[in-house]
This record gives structure tokens, C-alpha cells and sequence, in this order.
């Protein structure tokens, strides 16, 4: 019989046949004998082990696991023959197992073998292939199995990485650039790592790519944490600069993992992130394998500041990617808890920050909303007490995307990035500096205020020259856009074709220019229908359109169009309130619109008692991509309903 816990717990027969080991306090106790290494284990710590606070019965309950544990792995044990595994001694239990019979067991061992042969490495390939996944995966919050968990990954981790030095020193290796690659991007804070990447990768020929490599850890480790890289990484690039043909390994003792505190991909993450395109994507899959291994790691410190670290502007209140964004305000919670209310300043306010920032408000139920305010608010408070420009224009960022509580808030989302803006020219942080210009632009299109928007999409198009921002003249032309629709209404503007030529090019840029899915989908036959709206004319019907996630306020119109009255009404009753985001003004208009033509009342003096806050704002304005028009027609309209009958 064997007895795996690289993975869920389980034991198997000789000839491969699962053993039915019971109910999850079964496993829990072979696995923490297993995790005992052949070691007896007091019944009373058994019992303080599986019971934060322990039954009145739990030596009985304990005892009861036992016997149906022994029934379950020696079932041909004749009645008061002694157990032979799992056995009692003194004061308690012990496994009685070869080594060889434990997967855990047998990794532990390759891997000692492997520290002093390099001839040991077949067996550590085959010890690294016996993981099915996190030690002890099934045993859930207990203590002890979370301590193990960390140490066994941090074992695996060396592991890999003495594989790969193996293996470079045999003369091979060029085959471990992907693994390698990926390795260095989930635990991006092991220096020998970025040291084996680099031989890799010279080993295949990649001298620049090798150099550009040992450079990127530099800036990280420099930049981030104020840290020299050690001298094995030193010595290296000195190597492929002077064009060794061979590098000599690393003087690496490999008795234990190596974690020298968050040495994240953030830098190269913020460059990418504001570089927009695939890379954006890219950067925050990486950033999400930063923090879960981070978590792996039991480093409460650690995971905080990779959370935390990430801080690139966002100024959007949809998510691109909503189940990454709720992983990551997840972990940053649990790590906040993790921490106290007692933890370090700076840290809670990063997790603060990050859980505001990662919580758009187009995707989050009440609950979650006000989470996401209270935590903003904590932020703000935190950075403001500690009196640091840099974690405040992060916390600021985490305020402006909770500001959407209401429709009709332009004005205070306006001082915001006012406050933004100025800390981050004082400061020297452009990429703020960017956010606040676009957060200004926003509200000042709101407000109709087409001249100033102007004035701040141009500035903010001249700093992202220098900061490489190419997302930005994206928007900036998505802003132009909305200005000439808007300029079409007027007496003697542009044509309206001219209007939707603008919004075909805009949207050309953005489809082309980014993977953003949380702004692009709908956008643009949004905007055609404010702009057919700004001329009285009905809805566009061409099937072709996505409508993304507008449709519920956008169909009755559309139905209208295609004069189906009765399913318009269908529809306009079944829509619910618009989320609390960027186009919540636009869609109540939409909602106020369908009402008025329908004659709904009811849906009348709703729309219009949300849009009242709002009657000096533009709808669709807040967005800083497209127009319906004026609030206050939209209010007109709804107002009227209301008050018939």
C-alpha cells in the first residue's frame, strides 16, 4: 500500500485500487501522522490539531477515526492481531510505513539525493511528477497543514530550480527557456531563478535576451526593494558581457529555499499595463500568478506587498476580466485579515487600496459595493496619515472608481482628479499625472464642457508620449468622437455621418489597439444610438451590433424601431436599475426614453427621480466616449409621463 498527499489525500493498494478512507477527519488524521515523518503524535495534540476548539468527546471521536482508519488499510487484519501501520505507541499514534511507500517521503529524499549528486536528478524528475497539486489539498483550514503546505512548496520551488541547474551544468538546458520563463513569472521574488533563465537562455544562443533578463531583475530588485542584486547574478552578466562560452553555476547552497523578500514583476507589469494591447493582458495574468504564489508561501508580509505593489492607474469602472479582479480583491481581503487592524500602515492602505481599485462597480452586488466604499474611504485616510504622495494618488484612484454611488456626481469626481492631477506633477509620477488629466476630461465632458475636455485630452496625449501610454490617444479619440456628435446637433455643425465616421474610427482603434472587453463590448452601437437619438431619430436595428452588456436598456428602443410595441414594453419592464458605473446617466436616459414613448409611469417617476441629481449633466458625458444629449431632455420626457394620469 502507498499513501499520497502531493496532492488530495489518498492511499492506494498495491495493485492501483483506491482505498476508501472515509470522511475529511479520516484523511485529516493520516495525513497528520504522515506529516509526522513516522514520528508518534500525542493524542492530545491529534486532538488540538483537527479541533480549534475541541468537542467534549473528541479523545472518543479521535479514537473512533483510529479503528475505521486501521479497518480501511489493513482489511484482512485478523480480530486482536495488532495493528502493523498505523500503530499505537505510549501517549499515542504513529505510521508505520517504508519511506519509499509516502510520495511526501520519497520527494524529500530525492531531493536530498539530488543536493549531492548531480547522477540523482532522474529521481527528482520523478519525485517533481508525483504533485497532483498543493500538499495536503483537502485538508482545509487547520494550521498544521498550512504550515506543511508552505514548507513542501517551498521545497518543490528548490526543487525545480536544482533541476534546472542539473541540468545547465551537464552542458544541456536550452530547453528550459518556457519553463524557466514561466517559473521566474509566478515566483518572481527568487534571485536564482532569474540567474537560471539567464544561463537558459544563453545556453540557447539568447545572449541579449540573457543580458535583458538580468538587467529587468536589477530594475525590480533596485527599484522596488532598494536591494543590490547578489553577487551570483552579477557575476553572470559579467560572464555573457566579456562572451564566456560556458558559465560557471552558481555558488548556491541547496539546503533551503531562497525567498528574499517581493521581488514582483510590478515595474515591468506598470509598463506594460500602460502600454495597453495583448501585453496588458499578459501583465495581469503574470500578476495574478505573482500573488497566488505569494499566498503559497504562508508570508503574510510578503503577500501583502505583492498584492499591494501593483498600482497602475485604472480609470475605468468595469472590469476586463471580472473573475481575475474578484481573485485578487479576495486574496487582498484574506491577507488584510491576515494582518490585523494592527498590521502596518502603509500595507493595509496598499490592500485597501487595491481591493477599491480591483472592485469596479459595474460588477459588484450591494454587499460588495459597500465594501469596496468603506475600503476606499480607508485608504484615503491611511495615505493621507502617512503622508506619502505616491500611496495617495493610488488610494485616490481607489476613491474615484467607488464615486459612482449615484448618478449626477460629475463635479465631485472632477475634484478627485483635480487632487490626482496635483500631487502627481508636485511628485514626479506621470502615469497618475495621465490618470488625473483622462479623470478631468471625464468630467468635464459630463458637464458639457466640451473646451476644457479638449484642453485635457490634449495634455494628457502630450504625457503619454513620454510615458508611452499608447491606450491613451485611444480614449483621447473616443472623446473627439463624442465632442462631434455632439457639435452635429448644433445649428450648422458637421453632418451626422461625419459624427458616426469619427465613432468607426474610434472604435477601429480600440479593437485594434487593445484586448480591453470591460470598455470595448457595446460601446460603439451605444454610441451610434446616442447619436441617432441626438438627431430624433429611432434606434439602429442592424443585427449585426453588439450591444454587450447595454442591452437590457438599450432593447426596448431597438424594438421600438422594429415597431414591436408590446415586447418593447416586455422588455422596458423586465430592465433593471442601471449598474452605478460610468454610463448609469445614459442608461436611466435610455430607460426615461423608452417610458415616455410607451407611456409607462410607473418606470417614469423611477428614471426620472435618479436622473434629477443629474439635470445639469450630459448622458453618456461621464464615459468621455460618447453623447446622448443633455440629462435634462431625457428628464423632460420622464417628468411628463409622470405626471399623467
Amino acid at each position: 500500500m502507498r499513501i499520497d498527499v502531493l496532492g488530495a489525500v489518498r492511499a492506494l493498494r498495491d495493485d492501483g485500487t483506491p482505498v476508501d478512507l472515509g470522511g475529511p477527519r479520516h484523511r485529516e488524521v493520516l495525513a497528520r501522522l504522515v506529516a509526522a515523518g513516522g514520528r508518534m503524535v500525542p493524542t492530545d495534540t491529534l486532538v488540538d490539531d483537527l479541533w480549534a476548539e475541541p468537542p467534549v468527546r473528541a479523545v472518543g471521536a479521535l479514537r473512533t477515526f483510529v479503528a475505521a482508519l486501521r479497518r480501511a488499510i489493513e482489511p484482512d487484519r485478523l480480530p486482536r492481531t495488532p495493528p502493523r501501520v498505523l500503530v499505537t505507541e505510549g501517549p499515542g499514534y504513529a505510521l508505520c510505513l517504508p519511506r519509499e511507500d509516502v510520495d511526501v517521503h520519497r520527494f524529500e529524499d530525492a531531493l536530498a539525493r539530488a543536493r549531492r549528486s548531480p547522477d540523482a536528478l532522474t529521481g527528482l524528475d520523478a519525485a517533481l511528477a508525483a504533485w497532483r497539486g498543493p500538499a495536503y489539498a483537502d485538508v482545509t483550514g487547520s494550521a498544521w497543514a498550512q504550515r506543511e503546505r508552505t514548507r513542501l512548496e517551498e521545497l518543490r520551488l528548490e526543487a525545480r530550480e536544482l533541476r534546472a541547474r542539473l541540468l545547465l551544468d551537464s552542458g544541456s538546458g536550452a530547453e528550459l527557456v518556457a519553463e524557466l520563463g514561466a517559473h521566474v513569472t509566478e515566483h518572481p521574488w527568487r534571485e536564482p531563478a532569474w540567474g537560471l533563465l539567464a544561463r537558459a537562455l544563453h545556453r540557447a544562443g539568447r545572449q541579449a535576451d540573457a543580458l535583458a533578463t538580468l538587467r529587468r531583475a536589477r530594475t525590480m530588485l533596485v527599484d522596488q526593494l532598494g536591494l543590490d542584486p547578489g553577487a551570483d547574478l552579477r557575476r553572470l552578466e559579467a560572464d555573457i558581457l566579456h562572451g564566456a562560452a560556458t558559465l560557471q553555476s552558481p555558488r548556491t547552497v541547496w539546503t533551503a529555499g531562497v525567498r528574499l523578500g517581493p521581488r514582483t514583476t510590478v515595474e515591468l507589469a506598470r509598463t506594460l499595463a500602460l502600454a495597453g494591447g495583448d501585453a496588458l493582458l499578459h501583465s495581469r495574468r503574470d500578476r495574478l500568478a505573482a500573488v497566488q504564489a505569494a499566498e503559497r508561501t504562508g508570508d503574510i508580509t510578503l503577500t501583502a506587498r505583492v498584492i499591494g505593489a501593483y498600482d497602475v492607474p485604472a480609470v475605468w469602472s468595469r472590469a476586463d476580466d471580472p473573475e481575475q479582479s474578484r481573485a485578487v480583491v479576495a486574496a487582498a481581503e484574506r491577507t488584510l485579515t491576515a494582518l490585523g487592524t494592527d498590521g502596518p500602515a502603509e500595507l493595509r492602505a496598499r490592500l485597501l487600496a487595491t481591493v477599491a481599485v480591483e472592485s469596479r462597480s459595474a460588477d459588484l452586488s450591494g454587499d460588495e459595493l459597500r465594501r469596496a466604499g468603506q475600503a476606499a474611504r480607508e485608504a484615503e485616510a491611511l495615505a493621507r496619515a502617512l503622508g506619502d504622495p505616491a500611496l495617495l494618488v493610488f488610494a485616490l484612484n481607489g476613491v474615484f472608481l467607488q464615486s459612482f454611488t449615484r448618478p449626477g456626481l460629475a463635479a465631485a469626481r472632477d475634484l478627485i482628479g483635480v487632487e490626482i492631477l496635483d500631487l502627481a506633477t508636485r511628485h514626479d509620477l506621470p502615469n497618475f499625472a495621465v490618470l488625473g488629466r483622462l479623470i478631468r476630461l471625464q468630467s468635464a465632458s459630463a458637464l458639457g464642457d466640451l473646451d476644457a475636455a479638449t484642453a485635457h485630452a490634449e495634455a494628457a496625449e502630450q504625457l503619454a508620449v513620454s510615458t508611452e501610454a499608447s491606450a491613451v490617444p485611444v480614449l483621447t479619440g473616443w472623446f473627439r468622437a463624442r465632442a462631434m456628435a455632439a457639435r452635429s446637433a448644433e445649428q450648422g455643425g458637421p453632418a451626422a455621418a461625419t459624427a458616426a465616421a469619427y465613432y468607426r474610427a474610434a472604435e477601429d482603434a480600440l479593437a485594434g489597439a487593445a484586448s480591453m472587453p470591460g470598455l470595448h463590448r457595446g460601446l460603439f452601437a451605444l454610441a451610434l444610438l446616442g447619436l441617432r437619438l441626438l438627431h430624433g431619430r429611432p434606434a439602429p436595428t442592424d443585427p449585426a451590433l453588439d450591444w454587450g452588456p447595454y442591452r437590457p436598456w438599450t432593447h426596448p428602443l431597438v424594438l421600438l424601431a422594429r415597431n414591436r410595441v408590446e415586447e418593447a414594453r416586455t422588455a422596458l419592464a423586465r430592465a433593471p436599475e442601471p449598474p452605478l458605473d460610468h454610463m448609469q446617466e445614459a442608461l436611466w436616459c435610455l430607460t426615461a426614453h423608452a417610458a415616455a414613448r410607451l407611456g409607462e409611469r410607473r418606470v417614469a417617476v423611477r428614471a426620472a427621480t435618479a436622473l434629477r441629481a443629474a439635470r445639469a449633466e450630459h448622458a453618456g458625458g461621464a464615459s468621455g466616449m460618447l453623447t446622448l444629449g443633455p440629462v435634462a431632455r431625457y428628464l423632460a420626457e420622464a417628468e411628463e409621463c409622470a405626471g399623467k394620469g
